[in-house]
C-alpha cells in the first residue's frame, strides 16, 4: 500500500533556507555580490558571464578567451615545424655513413633510443628524469638544418656550435616563438654547455647510445668498430653511464674473445 511522502523531509539539515540566507549563499557560491560604482568588475566574473548559456541555463565556466600563456603554436606554424624536423628521419648519423654501414641509423633514430634510456633510467639523486627525457628529444634538433657534422668533417668545434645554434634559432622562429620555443631553446643550450646534472646525464646517454649501435653493427655488418670505443673510453660522467657503457664493452670483449676462438 503506498504512503504519501512528505512535503519535505523534516530533518534540520534539509529545511529550505529562508529567502535572504539563500539569497547570500547564490551570490557567494556564484560570486555575484554587486560592485560599487567605482570598483572594477573582478575578471572572472566577466569571463564567466560572456559565456553562452548551455542547455542547462548556466553553461560552462571555462573563460572565454583562453590565456595567451596557455595557447601552444598555431596549427600552420606547428606543421611547418614538425615538417622541418622531418629531415631527422631521413638523414643518416656521418659516422656509419662513413664506415660504410648499409642503411644506417637516422639521426631521430639515435635521439628516440636515447629518449628511451632516461625514460627507463632510475630514480638518481637531484636529476629530474623527465627533464632528461626533453633533453634527449631536441639535443640533436638543430641538425635537422646542419646535418651531422662529425669530428672527421673537420669542422672546430666552436664554428660546429655556432652553425648549430643558428639553425636552433631559425626552427624555433618557425615554430613562431612563444613559450615551447623558448624551452626548446633553453633545453639544447643546457645540453650544449653541460650546464646541469640532466646534461651529463645525456651527454653518457648520447655516448652509450652510440657504443651500442656500434656493437650491434659489429655483429650485423661483420666489422671491426674501434674507434667509436676509443673515442668515449674515459669520458663518461655519470655512475649510470660508466655501469652501462661497462656492460657494452664487457659483452663486445666476449664477443671478439668467441670470435677468436
Amino acid at each position: 500500500m503506498a504512503v504519501n511522502a512528505p512535503n519535505h523531509c523534516t530533518h534540520p539539515l534539509c529545511r529550505p533556507l529562508p529567502p535572504r540566507l539563500r539569497l547570500a549563499f547564490f551570490n557567494r557560491a556564484f560570486s555575484c555580490r554587486p560592485t560599487s560604482p567605482n570598483e572594477a568588475p573582478d575578471p572572472r566574473i566577466v569571463s564567466v558571464r560572456s559565456q553562452k548559456h548551455g542547455s542547462d541555463g548556466f553553461g560552462s565556466l571555462k573563460p572565454a578567451v583562453e590565456p595567451e600563456s596557455l595557447m601552444g603554436s598555431s596549427p600552420p606554424s606547428a606543421i611547418d615545424f614538425l615538417t622541418l624536423c622531418q629531415r631527422l628521419k631521413t638523414t643518416k648519423r656521418k659516422g656509419w655513413v662513413n664506415h660504410e654501414i648499409k642503411d644506417p641509423e637516422s639521426i631521430a633514430d639515435h635521439m628516440y633510443r636515447m629518449s628511451l634510456m632516461a625514460l627507463i633510467a632510475g630514480d638518481l639523486r637531484g636529476v629530474n628524469r623527465e627533464r632528461c627525457i626533453k633533453i634527449a628529444i631536441v639535443h640533436d634538433l638543430a641538425e635537422a638544418i646542419v646535418g651531422d657534422i662529425t669530428p672527421s668533417d673537420g669542422v672546430p668545434k666552436e664554428e660546429k656550435s655556432r652553425r648549430e645554434q643558428a639553425a636552433l634559432e631559425e626552427m624555433c622562429n618557425v615554430l613562431g616563438g612563444g613559450m615551447r620555443a623558448e624551452e626548446i631553446k633553453e633545453l639544447w643550450t643546457e645540453y650544449e654547455n653541460n650546464a646541469s646534472l640532466e646534461a651529463n646525464l645525456v651527454k653518457d646517454f648520447d655516448k652509450v647510445e652510440m657504443i651500442l649501435q656500434a656493437l650491434e653493427y659489429e655483429k650485423e655488418h661483420g666489422k671491426v668498430l674501434d674507434e667509436f670505443f676509443l673515442s668515449t673510453a674515459g669520458k663518461f660522467q655519470t655512475e649510470l653511464g660508466k655501469s652501462w657503457a661497462a656492460e657494452i664493452i664487457s659483452r663486445r670483449n666476449s664477443r671478439l674473445s668467441d670470435n677468436l676462438n
